[in-house]
């Protein structure tokens, strides 16, 4: 947690420096990096698609699987409680 702390830190210190407010206040600027936050997201769903596919193709769980499991586990684990009493 070190460097993201750290991170957090600097970044507060450049948004507080005149020349960085000036600079986010051009649109260009601004519409750069919003077009980098969606490709950024883009290449994140792409790669998981293909990870999926990968994993499909071995046979292998996701985390998404997994996570369904366990969440099902849960509620079964719930439920016999609720049928023991």
């Amino acid at each position: 947690m070190a460097i993201k702390d750290f991170l957090t830190k600097k970044s507060v210190e450049l948004m507080q420096d005149p020349r960085v407010l000036k600079l986010m206040q051009d649109q260009r600027v601004m519409k750069a990096m919003m077009e980098a936050i969606r490709l950024r997201g883009r290449l994140q769903d792409e790669l998981d698609d293909g990870i999926d596919r990968v994993a499909s193709s071995l046979n292998l769980a996701t985390k998404k699987e997994l996570r369904e499991m366990k969440r099902s586990l849960r509620r079964m684990e719930v439920e016999l409680e609720r049928a023991k009493r």
